[in-house]
């Protein structure tokens, strides 16, 4: 007789992560906005017409056009209103990540809320907008690879749920009861591949552009040689995620950002004070934000 209460066994999760069907696929949606070139006529139809075609992004980047982190000075009412304010490739990047931050898991997500780490992602795209600012012109990245950077850097937690529900489960009840410990310390403790490397994976198998997919890899470790290419998106998140620890989901981090932070980002440490006191107005919008969808 079986025992369907049995727990089944930990799968290997490097030897899962190999196997082309083993992570979860790529939104279709995000798939055909992402090969759209919206530098021709086009594609900027077609990408126009994908969006408004689908009730949630259409409604969620509506919203989020009339956030004032994002420059809104008019009511926007439309996706057409909101390509001319934001500009067609940021209207891309957002409605990608809406899309794929609303993947929808063929099973339940257990103790990992996808709305949690909706709030998370978001807010760091938040917080990225306001150091952006702050950093000299010549330095900033284009502005959609931010919001992106921001949406999709902590898509491990649910490559993770995906793969092995259990260990997905265990994990987050651990990072709720530990407040106060590093969530990689917890999960290298537990875990074959910590989010960040379970992630990097997952963007490689969707094919997400080589910047985005190693802010997702490497965001917890900005100075390895690997990063140059992505810099200084790396760095932009993993110092949002050091002043939003825990924010949304139980991922706390070592608090602290050195001047030498700062200075790789152009940015004079004596700024810092009044980024902080930004990025808290930008988490304090992006709660806002998350709230009326949920």
């Amino acid at each position: 007789m079986n025992d369907s209460s049995v727990t089944p066994p930990a799968i290997n999760l490097r030897e899962a992560v190999k196997k082309l069907d083993a992570l979860p696929a790529m939104p279709v949606i995000a798939q055909k906005l992402l090969a759209l070139n919206t530098d021709t006529d086009e594609g900027e139809r077609q990408m126009l017409l994908l969006v408004e075609q689908d009730p949630l992004i259409s409604a969620k980047l509506i919203s989020l056009s009339n956030a004032p982190i994002l420059g809104a000075t008019r009511k926007i009412t439309s996706i057409k209103d909101a390509s001319m304010l934001l500009g067609l490739k940021k209207v891309k990047s957002v409605a990608t990540g809406i899309a794929m931050m609303s993947l929808k898991s063929k099973t339940s997500t257990g103790q990992l809320k996808l709305e949690d780490l909706w709030l998370h992602n978001l807010g760091i795209a938040f917080a990225m907008q306001a150091i952006v600012r702050a950093m000299p012109r010549a330095r900033r990245p284009a502005d959609d690879q931010v919001f992106l950077a921001g949406m999709l850097h902590d898509i491990g937690y649910l490559a993770l749920a995906h793969l092995d529900p259990g260990r997905s489960d265990e994990l987050h009840t651990y990072l709720a009861a530990k407040t106060k410990r590093p969530a990689l310390q917890i999960e290298r403790s537990i875990l074959e591949m910590s989010h960040d490397e379970l992630g990097g994976e997952l963007a490689r198998q969707w094919n997400l552009p080589d910047e985005i997919a190693m802010v997702i890899r490497f965001h917890h470790n900005p100075d390895v040689n690997d990063t140059v290419a992505a810099q200084p998106l790396v760095r932009m998140v993993y110092i949002a995620e050091k002043l939003l620890p825990s924010f949304g989901i139980n991922e706390y981090v070592e608090p602290g950002v050195s001047d030498a932070d700062w200075e790789a980002l152009g940015i004079d440490a004596a700024q810092a004070e009044e980024i902080v006191l930004h990025i808290a107005e930008q988490a304090d919008q992006a709660v806002q934000f998350a709230a009326s969808f949920a």
